[in-house]
């Protein structure tokens, strides 16, 4: 039984039992819903000052999701409480995100070159999961508005992934989130809602990257909508693009690398330039999560940019910079291009491969398996090659300065394996709806690390998802917030035991 923590006069209250609430759960979406509901507003305007007639698509979606979103919450209004359970932390996450694709798949209908509904929701999860995949081709002739709405989506995948990560993951103990627990929240089995000022803090945070980047991006020669447009899918580590060719319509060099930087930048945890505002101390160096991933990334950087100089006729400082925005794209889990690297030779697509796996720091809007995750595996591995050595020897886990719970380590290393076990799963389902061995299981992984772009010429950089068949697309749907939900947030929902 879960027990809410009497904070005021510090006793445990009588018990209750922790039944799922859904009217709480109905008003939590009914809020958002109407959060989404403004969103719809810009791309309606977009289109009226472009003199483009889709505009009464996003005024009647807009309608149409403020009036569930009202009802939701005029038929809950007096279930709201901040004593969330455990139980009701799973469903209203997953929840969440399903009601937030659906109504996001609305546009994408009745827009001025109407998708059907699988591609329409194949295009909305891509992007409020920030996976980036898109299904749509001739990007530069489709109107404004609807241009604008994949990047808000985008955007707003970005901020909520940031949200879930720091707040509800811990509480949830999904693949080792517990790690980084505020310490201000309690481990019982509430879902304390005093996560205010941090909201406020991060939403300002991203807020704040995101201007900072649309204007370094308009600095440099993209027009004003280019530039909005791009700054919302890269701070969200998404990969939308307002051009088929992504950021190799671009020429300016300078373009390149400033979307290096704040893809980087965005790969780093937003709670360090919330400490950096509050106190002046930016001590990235001193996290051994951010210090393992910048490490990482520089050395593949560095090694693939040398490779590329020495068997390319380009000047050094333009191989870094290809492979610099190229590499960095894909282990953020954005999914940007910058020519196609699949056209590098065999070795570049094994490296690109293993870069979808990476993803970038906890509490970031990356996807991906995440540094964390990825050294606490390090850690397990190394400790039982030494207890092999010596059995009786007393090993004793450390990361970041302190002793790392035992619970910790297995829950990682469930999570990696589930994700393993779900791509060799989706792959073998995929190769029997009629895509080729590589196509598939980089599909499978792109999908369920949310990367976007997968490999070969159908999906790979220079193409879309377009013409997969409808089971395929499908598919890769669930596998994006299968990922995107760290697995076990949506598997558990499944469970049987967990209606019991």
């Amino acid at each position: 039984m879960a027990q809410p923590i009497d904070h005021v006069n510090h006793r445990r209250p009588r018990k209750r039992v922790a039944v799922i609430d859904f009217h709480r759960i109905s008003y939590v979406i009914g809020m958002m819903l109407l959060v989404l509901t403004v969103f719809m507003v810009p791309p309606a305007l977009t289109d009226i000052l472009a003199g483009n007639p889709d505009f009464w698509v996003f005024f009647g979606s807009a309608f149409v999701t403020g009036f569930i979103g009202l009802m939701m919450v005029m038929s809950s209004r007096g279930s709201w409480s901040e004593e969330i359970y455990l139980k009701e932390g799973f469903v209203l996450t997953v929840a969440s995100w399903i009601s937030l694709c659906i109504v996001a798949t609305i546009p994408f209908i009745f827009f001025g070159h109407g998708l059907s509904l699988t591609d329409a929701w194949f295009e909305a999860v891509s992007g409020l999961t920030t996976t980036g995949a898109t299904i749509l081709n001739n990007l530069d002739d489709l109107p404004p508005g609807i241009l604008l709405w994949r990047s808000i989506i985008q955007w707003i995948g970005g901020i909520g992934i940031v949200l879930m990560a720091l707040i509800m993951l811990p509480f949830l103990r999904v693949g080792g989130m517990q790690l980084f627990q505020t310490e201000s929240s309690d481990r019982s089995d509430k879902i304390v809602a005093k996560s205010s000022e941090l909201v406020r803090l991060i939403a300002t945070t991203y807020f704040v990257m995101t201007a900072m980047c649309g204007m370094a991006y308009a600095a440099a020669g993209m027009s004003a909508f280019d530039a909005l447009n791009h700054a919302m899918t890269t701070i969200a580590t998404a990969g939308f693009s307002t051009h088929d060719l992504s950021f190799g319509h671009f020429e300016n060099p300078a373009i390149h690398w400033i979307g290096f930087v704040f893809l980087l930048s965005a790969s780093l945890p937003l709670v360090l330039y919330i400490k950096f505002a509050r106190t002046g101390d930016f001590a990235v160096w001193n996290d051994t999560q951010v210090r393992g991933f910048l490490k990482f990334a520089a050395t593949a950087i560095i090694a693939m940019s040398l490779w590329y100089y020495a068997t390319r006729d380009v000047a050094l400082i333009d191989a870094l910079r290809i492979v610099a925005f190229n590499s960095i794209s894909i282990i953020s889990t954005a999914g940007f291009t910058l020519g196609d690297y699949t056209a590098w030779g065999p070795g570049a697509v094994g490296v690109f491969f293993l870069f979808m796996f990476m993803g970038g720091c906890t509490g970031s809007t990356t996807g991906g398996i995440k540094a964390f995750r990825i050294q606490v595996m390090l850690i397990a591995s190394r400790n039982y090659l030494r207890k092999l050595v010596s059995p009786n020897r007393v090993v004793v886990p450390v990361y970041n300065g302190k002793q790392l719970p035992t619970e910790i380590s297995t829950s990682v290393l469930a999570y990696i394996s589930v994700m393993f076990i779900s791509i060799m799963v989706f792959t073998v389902v995929l190769s029997f709806f009629g895509l080729g061995f590589v196509e598939a299981v980089s599909a499978a992984t792109s999908s369920l690390t949310n990367v976007g772009p997968a490999l070969g010429p159908q999906i790979g950089p220079a193409g879309t998802f377009a013409e997969l068949p409808d089971n395929a697309k499908l598919l890769l749907t669930s596998g994006m917030l299968l990922g995107r939900l760290e697995f076990f947030t949506v598997l558990v929902v499944f469970s049987r035991d967990f209606w019991r």
